[in-house]
């Protein structure tokens, strides 16, 4: 039944017992009973109305790159919205939906002349969990840039939120919090700049290369495992209890960059959570400091 009514909604875009390795940075994690990617808001909206008529399991994802998918998977639906990449500009303001990698955005936008975006070139995650997340580098933040967030919600009703009204912290937005669980970040409208174009790329060029000396970007991860601690950095702590290269099956501690856990082949989601929990562990013991992970994690137990 539930097949199809998908095939009539979204034919082509969803796959079933897909692997959700395949799916995320992280190269780990179970199946997902369904997984569904649709090329439109409109389509989305159908999705939500099906998965709300038969009380159907919810996940919502965007390019994988900060999920760690447990190993026995995901029941009922994993909707992904990295099919929605349109991207458009009037002046300087640019919307982009929520399934355009950040990296190719800011590329587009420094075509255009464009600054705001460059502390996001190297982040290998989608507009959508940016926002969700509020995700920052090299002292930039989405709140910095944002104008608005296009939403649907659980009921598939469409939303405009302003930038005022996001609750914008360091990693956090108003859709982690319990009034907001259920919207799904559609697109986002962006404020950006006017600026030299070499100048811009020249930006870009310098973060990609910090990017590439300091960060473990040859093996799979999900990028930072843990939230910076406020008044510390996550890896120095990590580094200073002696943690560098420290190893659970196949998860190990970056000798690169301690911030970064990172699969030096065949890691399972039990391997990578024992990891972090002894990582914490440690940490508090030596440090006096816990850890919280930035990583989410999801699936069945």
């Amino acid at each position: 039944m539930i097949l199809a009514a998908l095939e009539e909604l979204v034919p082509g875009e969803y796959v079933e017992d897909a692997s959700m390795a395949q799916n995320t940075s992280f190269r780990i994690g179970g199946p997902a009973d369904i997984l569904v990617t649709p090329s439109s808001d409109a389509k989305i909206a159908a999705v939500l109305c099906l998965v709300q008529k038969h009380k159907l399991p919810l996940l919502v994802m965007g390019n994988g790159s900060n999920l760690l998918v447990r190993d026995k998977g995901i029941r009922g639906i994993v909707l992904k919205t990295s099919g929605l990449k349109e991207v458009t500009r009037e002046g300087n303001k640019v919307r982009a939906g929520a399934g355009m990698l950040l990296g190719a955005l800011a590329q587009k936008t420094a075509g255009w002349g464009l600054s705001g975006l460059e502390f996001a070139s190297g982040i290998p995650g989608t507009v959508g969990g940016a926002v969700v997340m509020n995700a920052g580098a090299y002292g930039g933040e989405m709140v910095q840039i944002i104008q608005a967030v296009f939403a649907l919600t659980p009921n598939g009703e469409q939303v405009t939120i302003p930038k005022e009204k996001l609750e914008l912290s360091y990693r956090h937005s108003i859709f982690q919090t319990d009034a907001y669980k259920g919207y799904i970040v559609t697109g986002v409208e962006f404020l950006l700049q006017s600026r030299d174009i070499e100048a811009i790329k020249a930006d870009i060029d310098d973060y990609t290369k910090r990017r590439l000396t300091k960060q473990p970007v040859d093996l799979p991860s999900a990028g930072s495992m843990f939230k910076r601690p406020q008044g510390y950095f996550a890896a120095a702590l990590i580094e200073g209890a002696g943690l560098k290269g420290f190893t659970i099956g196949g998860a190990q501690v970056s000798p690169k960059h301690a911030g970064f856990v990172v699969n030096v082949g065949g890691a399972t989601a039990a391997d990578v959570i024992a990891l972090v929990k002894a990582v914490q562990a440690k940490v508090l013991a030596a440090k006096g400091v816990t850890l919280e992970p930035e990583v989410k994690i999801v699936g069945e137990e």
